[in-house]
């Protein structure tokens, strides 16, 4: 019986690489075995020109295989560099890449991480697909590429053999999701084990998206947002807002939305998801106690729950628990 051959993963750095995402690669394709051991993946790196590159460290690295790697690639993966994070222009792309894109052969998979995702769109690669990136460039993306079906809101996207992720450790979500569509779970569950990350993350970036709102301090609505911050553990109408303005109903919902760009119930619940997240980052405060605090109400915390599952895609307790961690319990006084 012959042996089957592992299957070839190309990563395409350019100057400017964030190492990381170099070494998220190697690491978990490198460490994915069969039952017998055999190593699954023969990762390799190329460059579009072979030799010392830069990162946006203090240190290089030397790359000897140049773009000729890819004409064997079963996978490729092209990670960010700093150039990503200039100012873009539709269909920018540096000469020795755009030929380097042209050795992958017919078939193979296509992936970027974080802002490599520009390389795929200037390359006509993510037309009519579903694509991510760092969240903070998604709009640049999508105004640059309207063809692009951009998805601010999840880790990766996997859209008939393109992929894409989001930030650099959505990079590591995106190679167990290949590995799990490979070999399955068990594979997949193991090599996220060995590399103690785990093998899948709930929910997408949108809970990692800081969000502010526009608050200019002289608006005619300012007494009105004051007055709510100051009682979002309460009910809220738009007429006790009103009464605070001096304005009808009817005014203040205009000026509210050509002064936040929301109305005042979509303004007050984003505040009160706000007052909630920073509650469950910085206490140990039950979740019924910090829905009540932040105003979805006493009782069983349903209403914050249903919140945060539909804003941010996770549970109000997968939150807390990943950015604050295990809740530290205390003995009762």
């Amino acid at each position: 019986m012959r042996e089957e051959k592992a299957h070839r993963v190309v990563v395409l750095v350019r100057p400017g690489l964030l190492p990381m995402e170099l070494g998220i690669v190697h690491r978990l394709f490198g460490t994915a075995s069969g039952p017998d051991g055999r190593p699954l993946y023969a990762v390799v790196t190329c460059a579009p020109v072979p030799g010392e590159i830069t990162t946006d460290t203090d240190f290089t690295i030397n790359v000897p295989c140049g773009p000729e790697a890819l004409e064997g690639a079963g996978t490729v993966i092209v990670p960010a560099a700093v150039e990503d994070y200039t100012p873009q222009q539709r269909g920018q792309l540096a000469a020795p890449v755009r030929a380097a894109l042209a050795r992958i052969p017919d078939g193979a998979r296509l992936a970027s991480i974080c802002t490599g995702s520009f390389v795929l769109a200037a390359a006509g690669l993510l037309a009519g697909r579903r694509a991510t990136t760092h969240w903070k460039s998604c709009a640049e993306l999508g105004t640059l590429y309207p063809e692009i079906d951009v998805d601010p809101d999840v880790l990766y996207t996997d859209d008939r053999g393109v992929l894409t992720s989001a930030g650099v450790a959505a990079g590591i979500d995106l190679c167990l999701h290949m590995i799990r569509s490979d070999h399955g779970a068990e594979v997949a569950n193991t090599v996220a084990r060995d590399t103690v990350v785990p093998p899948h993350r709930e929910g997408g970036q949108a809970q990692y998206i800081e969000q502010p709102i526009r608050e200019p301090a002289d608006a005619s609505t300012a007494a009105a947002r004051t007055y709510a911050l100051r009682h979002l553990e309460q009910p809220l109408a738009l007429e006790d807002l009103a009464r605070e303005a001096s304005m009808s109903v009817r005014t203040l919902s205009r000026k509210f939305r050509q002064e936040t760009g929301m109305t005042p119930m979509q303004w007050l619940a984003h505040q009160r998801l706000r007052h909630a997240r920073r509650l469950l980052e910085r206490t140990d405060e039950p979740v019924d106690r910090i829905a009540a605090r932040s105003g979805f109400g006493t009782g069983t915390g349903t209403a914050m729950r249903t919140h945060f599952r539909e804003t941010l895609g996770v549970s109000p307790r997968a939150y807390r628990h990943t950015f604050r961690g295990t809740v530290r319990r205390h003995a009762p006084s």
